[in-house]
């Protein structure tokens, strides 16, 4: 164990974030970097960083905004990708994701980042901070960017289950507002129900269930049920909240990832096609430089899991050091706002589920 003795502030004013060094399919550098433009930014916040000392330690001390705000925790072993989630749940003590985990446990961090194996993240996460009293199945929440004013759309569940029945539902329903309402300070919550079409009658048995469940539950619990919406509603403005299963959920982030990088790939490919194109471009370059960071998915990076006793942020496998930024940036703001003890409350009080206050932190915006 090691840690910086320098001090940018002091140690009990910060708020810390325990950070999985070893999960990105990029290495330890890349999550290095990207916690090191977090420091740059915020003074209030700290890490605890978990992979083996003799590759931390000489990425941390080139970092001179890290200094003062980091300890190293010496983990040997590593989760990977093809680590199968009961493979992890039985050997993985020792290894940098369990250790990132227990920080939260233990009540030594705030918040866990990792960019490593999500099933196993989800395994872990479970195993060591348990579910809240009175949820059935977690949910991974992420934000999509959207047409709403407030810029973003939340989704969930994007992966944590690939089932999920109707009951299921109405719980990513309810957490998903709180969420909604504690990250973007939007009071009346619009809640709509990923199905194949919008009218009632479409749908599996179990989506038309949970039509009538949710419905029944949007005035006690203070949000407006919109029904059911479809795929191109995801980045709309008819909903604040979309929800749907993991398998629906996964699939549908990945696809808007894949057409986001379709979309630069072919703007670049057609500035560059010829002079007059390489002139427009130059003359359009502040515009295209907005569209370009609007659907860019580093800046919104992060998944949360929803309905654990406490606060972990998933980020992507293939993160950079902005995505990297982005998860922490996340985690840090769920964290200074109280937010897992906000959602812990709402779903203790499922039956009126009105205890939320607006939040006074704004969601995380590309700057």
């Amino acid at each position: 164990m090691t840690g910086t003795t320098a001090s940018r502030q002091d140690k009990s004013d910060r708020i810390t974030i325990s950070v999985d060094a070893m999960g990105g399919d990029a290495g330890p550098a890349v999550v290095v970097a990207g916690i090191a433009k977090s420091a740059k930014k915020n003074p209030k916040i700290g890490f605890i960083l978990h992979g083996p000392e003799e590759q931390l330690a000489p990425l941390v001390a080139r970092r001179k905004s890290l200094r003062g705000c980091v300890e190293i925790r010496d983990c040997r072993g590593v989760v990977t990708m093809e680590d199968k989630p009961s493979q992890v749940m039985r050997n993985g003590k020792g290894t940098s994701m369990w250790s990132t985990v227990d920080c939260v446990r233990n009540g030594e961090a705030d918040g866990a980042v990792s960019c490593g194996n999500t099933g196993a993240l989800m395994a872990i996460s479970m195993l060591r901070l348990r579910k809240m009293p009175g949820i059935n199945r977690p949910a991974i929440a992420i934000l999509w960017p959207s047409r709403n004013p407030q810029g973003f759309n939340v989704m969930l569940d994007v992966g944590a289950d690939v089932r999920a029945d109707a009951g299921d539902l109405l719980q990513f329903a309810l957490m998903g507002v709180s969420y909604t309402r504690n990250s973007m300070d939007i009071v009346l919550p619009r809640v709509g129900l990923l199905n194949v079409g919008t009218e009632e009658h479409k749908g599996r048995a179990e989506l038309k269930e949970a039509y009538s469940l949710i419905e029944e539950k949007a005035d006690g619990a203070n949000f407006e049920f919109v029904g059911f919406v479809e795929g191109s509603d995801i980045p709309g403005d008819i909903a604040d909240v979309i929800v749907t299963d993991g398998f629906t959920g996964n699939v549908a982030i990945k696809t808007g990832e894949g057409t986001a990088s379709l979309i630069r790939t072919a703007m670049r490919d057609a500035f560059e096609y010829s002079l007059l194109s390489r002139i427009a471009a130059v003359l359009a370059y502040t515009s295209l430089k907005r569209l370009s960071k609007r659907i860019d998915p580093r800046r919104v990076n992060g998944g949360v899991f929803l309905g654990l006793n406490g606060t972990v942020v998933k980020s992507h496998g293939g993160a950079d050091a902005t995505s990297v930024s982005a998860a922490v940036k996340l985690a840090f703001r769920l964290a200074e706002q109280g937010f897992a003890q906000k959602l812990a409350a709402r779903v203790a009080s499922a039956g009126e589920l009105t205890q939320d206050g607006a939040a006074t932190v704004k969601a995380a915006a590309p700057k």
